[in-house]
């Protein structure tokens, strides 16, 4: 009784307020849109105004969130060299091999060189694939006609494969020292910080090179395997190259995937960060990154490869 008795009092006040005049409605609803574009408006210059560095922050933003979005790509970026490790150590690990005169387990040979699988995969291969269905599709068409310059678009997608790499590594650091006690001294893990990024601008200059050369998004995947499957075995990836012939290690020495593999095996046996860099093969990978990006610019096309230009 006293809950209707109280609802029948507000029924009663309501219907004894004046009401506001029909004309004034629309002057109302015609104020709110302003009020809400005015709190949706930005509050600071967009990053173009702020300059090219801003720009290209912009888009690394860009493109790390469009590559840890995907699905297959975050598992063959990430998960899928952890897993080759874990194999790798399980079945073989408890053999032995020499790097640098210094014999070693092959728990602790693998640790590198699943590194540098992760490297060649990470920028290279999803390189290689991606900007060919980029550029197939239209994407890049499209990307090229904006105000952005044509140098941040590719420097964002190099500097993503480095901090994509750069995370799997860390990540390949860690399983290692947790999983099976391998660790690495400072020095040695300074090395291949400086290592991993001078082989990941390598393998992608050479990713923007071969992409150019590939007219259809299907062949994508299969030159990448053919390319990258063969270099495993002939680079000290997954063999010690004292296993191989004279004429397979001069095969294999000829691509970057053998000297990145090598440095990374020399920071796994050196405690100092001189001692586990190797000068020879910074040079032999600054050459292919050189020689790559030249020929990339030179080869590089927005458009797809059936429109005419």
């Amino acid at each position: 009784m006293f809950f209707l008795i109280k609802y029948l009092i507000r029924l009663w006040r309501r219907r004894q307020q004046p009401q506001q005049p029909a004309e004034t409605e629309p002057e109302a609803s015609s104020r709110e849109p302003r009020t809400r574009a005015r709190r949706v408006a930005p509050a600071g210059p967009s990053a173009a105004a702020r300059g090219p560095l801003a720009v290209l922050a912009h888009e690394l933003r860009y493109d790390l969130k469009t590559s840890l979005r995907n699905p297959r790509a975050r598992f063959v970026t990430f998960l899928f060299p952890v897993l080759l490790l874990v194999i790798f150590n399980s079945a073989f690990g408890g053999g032995h091999t020499n790097i640098a005169g210094q014999q070693i387990t092959l728990a602790r040979f693998y640790v590198p060189g699943i590194m540098t699988l992760s490297i060649v995969m990470g920028s290279y291969g999803m390189l290689v694939q991606s900007i060919t269905v980029l550029r197939e599709t239209g994407v890049l068409k499209r990307r090229r006609a904006t105000p952005v310059p044509p140098g941040i678009l590719i420097a964002g997608q190099a500097l993503t494969t480095v901090v994509t790499v750069g995370i799997t590594v860390a990540i390949l650091l860690a399983v290692a020292k947790v999983g099976y006690g391998i660790g690495f001294a400072p020095g040695a893990i300074a090395a291949i910080a400086c290592t991993g990024v001078l082989a990941t601008l390598a393998c992608a200059c050479v990713g923007f090179l071969v992409s150019s050369l590939i007219g259809s998004p299907e062949a994508a995947m299969p030159v990448v395997q053919a390319t990258m499957l063969p270099l495993w075995f002939l680079s000290g990836v997954f063999i010690p190259m004292s296993n191989l012939s004279a004429g397979l290690r001069a095969v294999g020495d000829a691509f970057p995937v053998e000297h990145a593999a090598n440095s990374l095996h020399l920071a796994s046996v050196s405690s100092s960060f001189g001692g586990a860099l190797d000068g020879t093969d910074l040079l032999v990978l600054a050459a292919w990154a050189l020689g790559a990006a030249a020929l990339a610019a030179w080869r590089f096309s927005w458009l797809p490869s059936t429109a005419k230009a």
